[in-house]
């Protein structure tokens, strides 16, 4: 009777199968073998950003694009982003290798159709104009508008890069899981600096180095946040998994239930409106965006976009060796573990540290400081890794032009006066923080 209630998504799952389940999948530990990365991009007119793309002629690249044979897994956001996911690449230059081709032939593509591809973490001209019309994102857009209008310019107008690492080994040591799992919500606050990469929407600077970022940290109460890190990695992730609001309940013959506070744990108890199931577990977890977000691997997706056809090298080279060199990994967690102090009790990305990354990028002296570390450690970790020499110049490049100057590629950025008028109410530093920022 529960199996057939459940429709076509499986047969019921009870909770402690599901806490198995999480326990198991979201942390697989082993040596650090393989790197992954997904890149997101705004698909911008050649003549100029600042004019909107006809919605028929993006779907038509967009067509032109799917008949290519590509490495790397395509998908297109709500509002026609595009992104390029690579499979488990053995090593950072296959990942790079493999990546690079599929651009190339991208953009190849989009040129017959006078289209670009842009890096940059938030559309600085045009309001969020969503184009994909499927019952995700239409449950997706309904729940994310009960808390405010973050959630449609995350769905339509942000790009991100998101670097995919092993969770590392089950013992302790500079490569174990618990140790990167840590390193991550440290580390990833000294990312999301020197990288910021979105301090204008609709034509006007917003205050933020990373716009993107504020942006993804006000989408509701639960979603965007990590787990508490003072627990155990596995027992803190499927809590907070469980006891996460269900976004929606999915339907083969009618519309989707948007449930009001129901929690996934709550569901699996009370069984209705239907009794889940592992594909819901699975659909669940997908509506989960958290800074880094275990998923056997380790998603690290706190980086905007970059500017230039290859500045996604350097925040994937950066993250790959500071991750996976034992010695680079070991310096690098030396350095950010003091930022523990400045993140305080508050989860990441809400917490004085995230929001001082986003805010302030590397002016903030003590991210400063941190970023010159690291940075150094992963120039002398990539050649160990078998990193290029064309790779070691960009990061060597990038390193001296922004992370030795306290710069990061939003204060590239130039935008003309009166360009534009905001649309959408950016979050405060003050509000995300809960207290004004001291000057």
């Amino acid at each position: 009777m529960r199996h057939a209630d459940a429709g076509g998504y499986g047969r019921p799952i009870a909770e402690e199968e599901a806490e198995d389940l999480l326990r198991c999948i979201c942390f697989k530990t082993g040596p650090p073998r393989t790197v992954g990365v997904e890149l997101e991009w705004l698909v911008q007119e050649q003549r100029g950003p600042r004019h909107p793309v006809p919605a028929d002629r993006l779907r038509s690249a967009h067509d032109r694009v799917r008949s290519l044979s590509l490495n790397s897994a395509l998908t297109f956001e709500p509002g026609g982003q595009l992104e390029l996911s690579s499979a488990p690449a053995p090593s950072l230059m296959e990942c790079v290798d493999s990546v690079a081709d599929d651009l190339d032939a991208v953009r190849a593509s989009l040129r017959t159709d006078g289209l670009t591809l842009t890096g940059i973490g938030i559309d600085p001209w045009n309001p969020p104009r969503r184009l994909l019309r499927e019952p995700r994102y239409d449950a997706m857009e309904a729940f994310l508008d009960r808390t405010g209008p973050c959630g449609r310019v995350m769905m339509c107008s942000s790009a991100s890069i998101q670097v995919c690492l092993d969770a590392g080994e089950e013992e302790p040591g500079p490569l174990g899981h618990g140790r990167r799992w840590r390193m991550a919500h440290l580390l990833g606050a000294v990312l999301t600096a020197a990288f910021a990469n979105s301090p204008v929407m609709e034509g006007r600077y917003t205050g933020w180095r990373s716009t993107r970022q504020a942006i993804w940290a006000e989408l509701d109460a639960v979603r965007p946040i990590a787990p508490p890190l003072d627990r155990e990695p596995r027992a803190a992730w499927t809590d907070h998994v469980l006891d996460a609001p269900v976004m929606c309940v999915r339907s083969e013959d009618g519309p989707w239930v948007r449930p009001d506070g129901l929690t996934f744990r709550r569901w699996m108890r009370s069984g209705g409106p239907r009794p889940p199931t592992r594909q819901d577990l699975d659909y669940h977890l997908t509506t989960l965006f958290p800074p880094v977000r275990p998923r056997g691997h380790l998603e690290l997706r706190m980086i905007d976009a970059q500017p230039g056809d290859d500045g996604w090298l350097v925040p994937l080279a950066v993250t790959a060796a500071l991750f996976d060199d034992p010695e680079a990994a070991e310096t690098a967690y030396r350095a950010v573990k003091p930022l523990a102090e400045h993140a305080g009790s508050r989860p990441a990305p809400r917490n004085p540290l995230w929001l001082d990354a986003a805010r302030y990028g590397l002016a903030d002296p003590e991210l400063r400081a941190v970023a010159v570390t690291c940075f150094a450690a992963a120039l002398e970790a990539l050649p160990r890794i078998g990193a290029s020499g064309a790779v070691c110049e960009a990061v060597a490049a990038f390193h001296e032009k922004h992370v030795l100057r306290g710069r990061c590629p939003a204060d590239d950025l130039r935008v003309p006066a009166g360009a534009g008028m905001y649309g959408v109410s950016i979050p405060s530093y003050g509000d995300l923080q809960g207290k004004e920022p001291t000057p």
